[in-house]
């Protein structure tokens, strides 16, 4: 079927749009980790001080020369919430422009719009804002918004304009029911694995600071406490893992569909099972009494490294039967 290029524009439009309306919401959400710590800590010390006043039982944990409380403290803790809320709603907004984007790619070439790199990075992008809009909806970690925003941007970024395809036909290879089957799948996995990639890295600078508070006074105290960072990246593998399996299983049956084999070896495969295995043993780690923490965390973030490694490196570099998901 003939490419509707006018829809195609929109999505690309969509698509830019909503690379800076997150770097908004990143910059925003940045300035609720800088300041809102700060203004809870003032936000505590006036409770104290308004206890001392009242000859509470917390006075003596008040020293003599404190300077007087100063009336912008309240005001700055409400600021600092105010802009990490505005730079969620933006959130919000931009993955629906995002959904936009992909939905009018998808009506623009008249098939599942995840047929080449630029497509499948779109979405992939998209999986992890909406994971972690449900990770900040049950966990107070929305003042680490920009931390997972930060490596979005940056795919989205270079996903627009280093890996950008026209829109077009996909060759005859992809030109199955497998694709929106097997492709999603892996979507929502790799999506979803970005999520915890990062919880795993926070976590280990979190447990850092408490074994050495002066080394990372300024940044680990900011962080939520070791075992909620240690939860969020535990039960976002434990939705990402059995998803992946499924798209990896589907793979190897359209493989065998297209090409007469169940598994070749291909880079791509090559590396997609690795990763499989690496987060089957941080799963099988975290439930290990002797493997839980600072371990786990590291094996956690190895398999995010080779999820990035397999979606661009693999893609870009090596030559096999999945090169045609390249630039061209």
């Amino acid at each position: 079927m003939e490419i509707n290029e006018t829809l195609s524009q929109y999505s690309d439009l969509l698509y830019t749009t909503t690379v800076a309306i997150y770097v908004l919401a990143l910059l925003f959400t940045l300035f609720e980790q800088a300041f809102g710590a700060k203004g809870r800590l003032a936000a505590e010390r006036s409770r104290q001080r308004v206890l001392v006043g009242a000859g509470g039982p917390e006075s003596s944990s008040i020293e003599d020369g404190d300077a007087p409380v100063e009336p912008e403290a309240p005001r700055a803790v409400g600021r600092a919430e105010r802009i990490g809320r505005m730079g969620a709603a933006l959130l919000v907004l931009g993955a629906l422009l995002q959904l936009s984007a992909i939905v009018l790619r998808g009506f623009a070439v008249h098939r599942a719009p995840w047929g080449n790199m630029y497509e499948y990075g779109m979405a992939v992008t998209f999986i992890t804002v909406v994971a972690w809009l449900v990770v900040i909806k049950k966990f107070p970690v929305r003042h680490l918004t920009g931390f997972l925003l930060l490596p979005v941007v940056i795919l989205m970024f270079v996903n627009g304009t280093m890996l950008y395809t026209v829109a077009a036909p996909v060759v005859p290879a992809l030109q199955s029911y497998w694709l929106v089957i097997h492709v999603s799948a892996a979507i929502i996995g790799s999506g979803v694995f970005l999520v915890p990639g990062v919880a795993s890295v926070l976590y280990l600078f979190r447990t850092a600071h408490d074994r050495d508070p002066a080394k990372f006074a300024r940044f680990g105290p900011k962080l939520p406490a070791a075992d909620v960072l240690d939860r969020i990246a535990y039960r976002a593998t434990i939705v990402a893992f059995p998803i992946f399996t499924f798209g990896v299983l589907c793979g190897a049956v359209w493989a065998e569909a297209a090409w007469g084999r169940f598994w070749g070896w291909d880079p791509k495969e090559t590396v997609a099972f690795i990763a499989w295995v690496i987060y089957a043993a941080y799963l099988h780690s975290r439930a290990t009494a002797g493997w839980r923490g600072k371990r786990a965390a590291v094996i956690n973030i190895v398999g995010f490294a080779a999820t990035i490694f397999n979606l661009f490196f693999v893609n870009l570099v090596t030559v096999g039967l999945h090169s045609y998901a390249g630039v061209s």
